[in-house]
């Protein structure tokens, strides 16, 4: 096989990375070749050359390409579960409860485990918390007070800033909007602390 045209082997492999990044998975043979206007049979080519010099690997299939920049992206992010509404009686993270997973740097999550709450309603407005951000949670099942919590309360997950009043006796959880009132529980199960908030911004 005659060697290739070395800018359009960088070429391939930086659109590629775009595409991984923007989508999180390798173009197929066709995307590629229609980026750049060249036959299916030719990518393929290409694809084994840059396979056979180390450019690139390829462990199955077009969707299995991989460059050295997302094998490298791929030690350093983590997948973490979006975790809808929760139905009653199952634990946060069952199966049912799971709407995707986003990709995470591991240098922005720290150490534990982590999983990413939709906010549903408006009861977290004054701390910047909007009905359909994303709000990544810490797993743990105690918190101190003033944190911002994943309370289940009868089989339902509310997020809440969580303190203790020891007059009565009684866990309070209070909402971040003016228009609302505390909350005061006997008892409440844990599931995590929020530490981040990702949405978008108009």
């Amino acid at each position: 096989m005659r060697t290739k045209n070395p800018e359009l082997i960088k070429n391939i492999i930086d659109f590629i990375n775009i595409q991984f990044k923007d989508k999180g998975q390798a173009p197929s043979l066709r995307e590629i070749a229609k980026e750049f206007k060249i036959s299916t049979s030719c990518v393929w080519k290409y694809l084994q050359e840059m396979n056979n010099k180390g450019l690139i690997s390829n462990k199955g299939g077009f969707r299995g390409i991989k460059t050295k920049y997302m094998e490298t992206a791929k030690d350093n992010v983590k997948q973490i579960a979006i975790v809808g509404s929760v139905a009653c009686g199952t634990p946060i993270l069952a199966e049912q409860n799971i709407d995707g997973y986003l990709s995470i740097s591991k240098s922005f999550l720290g150490s534990g485990q982590y999983f990413i709450l939709v906010a549903n309603g408006n009861s977290m407005v004054d701390a910047g918390i909007c009905d359909g951000d994303y709000v990544l949670i810490k797993q743990q099942e105690t918190a101190e007070e003033g944190q911002i919590v994943v309370a289940l309360i009868d089989d339902e997950a509310t997020l809440k800033r969580y303190y203790l009043d020891n007059k009565n006796k009684k866990i309070r959880l209070h909402p971040e909007n003016k228009n609302m009132q505390d909350m005061f529980f006997d008892k409440i199960e844990i599931q995590g602390v929020a530490t981040k908030v990702i949405k978008d911004l108009i």
